[in-house]
C-alpha cells in the first residue's frame, strides 16, 4: 500500500493529495522529522525546484504525529492544557492519549506537505500553483484596513471592506447578496457626537458639583455662624441671670 501526500500551497490557499504507490518515491521521505524542508522532485518531474516542507501526518489508525516526540512509533502520553493535539473539555482536565512521533516512518498513510519555496519560471501546477490568492474575510478594524490597502486618513474606509456573496434561497428562486463585517473603531460624525455628548456631560457634571459643594460649604459657614451666636446668646442671658441674683442676695432682697 502506497503513501498519500497532502501538498498545500499557502500563497493560493489550494493543496492537492497525491496516491504514491512507488515505494523508491516514498523511501526519500523516511527517518525525516516534522519542520524540515526537502526537495520537491521525489514526487514528480512537475515538482522539480520545489521545497517543501514537512508539516504533519497521520498514520493507518488515524493517530496524529506530534512535534517533539523524536520516535517513528506510537506513544501514549499524559496530556493537558495547551499541548498540541488535545482540546480540553472541561477545566483541569487532563487526558491520556496515543499519538504518533515526528518522524516518518513506513506506517503512515497521509504526510502533509507544504510548498516554501517555488522556482523561478516555474511551470504551474494544476489545482496547486494555478489559482490566485482569494481572500474570504478582510480586517475589520478601521486602522489596520487603513494599513492593508494603504489609506489615507481622509479616505473612506468603508467602501473597502471585503464583502462576501452569499446564495440566499427564497422560496421559488435563490437571491444573491452581499456580507460585510461591521467595522470597529470607525470615526464617524454619530461617534464624534457621541463623543461631544460624553465630554459635555462631564464637564458640565463637574461645574454642577462645584456648584453644589460652594453651596453646601456656605449653608454649613451659616450654621456654624448661627449656632454661635445663639451660643454666645445663652452664655450672656446665663451670665446675666447669675449676676441678678448675686446682687439680690448682697442686698438681701430689699429693694
Amino acid at each position: 500500500m502506497g503513501l498519500k501526500f497532502n501538498v498545500s500551497n499557502p500563497e493560493t490557499a489550494q493543496q492537492k493529495v497525491l496516491n504514491v504507490d512507488d515505494e523508491h518515491k516514498v523511501m526519500h521521505f523516511y527517518d525525516k522529522r516534522m519542520g524540515m524542508e526537502m526537495e520537491g522532485e521525489f514526487l514528480g518531474e512537475e515538482y522539480k525546484g520545489h521545497v517543501l516542507k514537512i508539516t504533519g501526518g497521520n498514520d493507518k489508525q488515524g493517530f496524529p504525529m506530534m512535534q517533539g516526540i523524536l520516535r517513528n512509533c506510537r506513544v501514549r502520553l499524559l496530556f493537558s492544557k495547551g499541548m498540541p493535539c488535545y482540546r480540553e473539555r472541561r477545566k483541569g482536565m487532563r487526558k491520556r492519549k496515543s499519538v504518533r512521533g515526528c518522524i516518518v516512518g513506513p506506517d503512515l498513510a497521509i504526510l502533509n506537505l507544504q510548498i516554501v519555496k517555488k522556482p523561478a519560471g516555474a511551470k504551474a501546477i494544476e489545482g496547486l500553483t494555478d489559482g490566485s490568492a482569494v481572500r474570504r474575510l478582510g480586517p475589520k478594524r478601521a486602522s489596520k484596513i487603513r494599513k492593508f490597502f494603504s489609506l489615507e486618513k481622509k479616505d473612506d474606509v468603508r467602501k473597502f471592506v471585503v464583502r462576501r456573496d452569499i446564495m440566499k434561497k427564497d422560496d421559488a428562486e435563490k437571491v444573491r447578496y452581499t456580507k460585510a463585517p461591521k467595522i470597529q473603531r470607525l470615526v464617524t460624525k454619530r461617534s464624534l457626537q457621541r463623543k461631544r455628548f460624553r465630554k459635555n456631560s462631564a464637564v458640565n457634571k463637574i461645574k454642577a458639583n462645584k456648584e453644589l459643594t460652594k453651596a453646601y460649604k456656605e449653608k454649613m459657614h451659616e450654621h456654624r455662624v448661627a449656632a454661635k451666636e445663639k451660643r454666645h446668646a445663652e452664655l450672656a442671658k446665663k451670665k446675666k441671670k447669675k449676676a441678678g441674683s448675686s446682687t439680690a442676695k448682697k442686698t438681701g432682697g430689699k429693694a
